[in-house]
């Protein structure tokens, strides 16, 4: 089973920018839909942005324009890259990853973003 491990998580300042990391530890190739979810205190873990094998992404209404989300096929690791942080992004943010007609996916254990002054 494929394992996934985000990274780049933190503390930053309101408009600030972080790129989190969602390392496969096999092919992320197989995967049909790899996606960023957050889940801040005491809210519903939302889903933030996803990209498909073919490269085609979505994102959430509170998160277009700031953040972006990307793939490397050949260090099999998604990217998300968050720009202009507001306090309301703070949450602990995982990656997600399904297969093609899999009816459930690989979770990441997920970092934390604490968006503060």
């Amino acid at each position: 089973q494929v394992q996934l491990v985000e990274s780049g998580g933190g503390l930053v300042q309101p408009g600030g920018s972080l790129r989190l990391s969602c390392a496969a530890s096999g092919s992320i190739l197989s995967f049909a839909v790899m996606a960023w979810y957050r889940q801040a205190p005491g809210k519903q873990r939302e889903l933030v942005c996803r990209i498909t094998s073919g490269g085609s992404t979505n994102y959430a209404d509170s998160v277009k324009g700031r953040f972006t989300i990307s793939r490397d096929n050949a260090k099999n690791t998604v990217y998300l890259q968050m720009n202009s942080l507001k306090p309301e992004d703070t949450g602990v943010y995982k990656c997600y990853a399904v297969r093609p007609g899999a009816l459930s996916g690989n979770w990441g254990q997920g970092t934390q973003v604490t968006v503060s002054s």
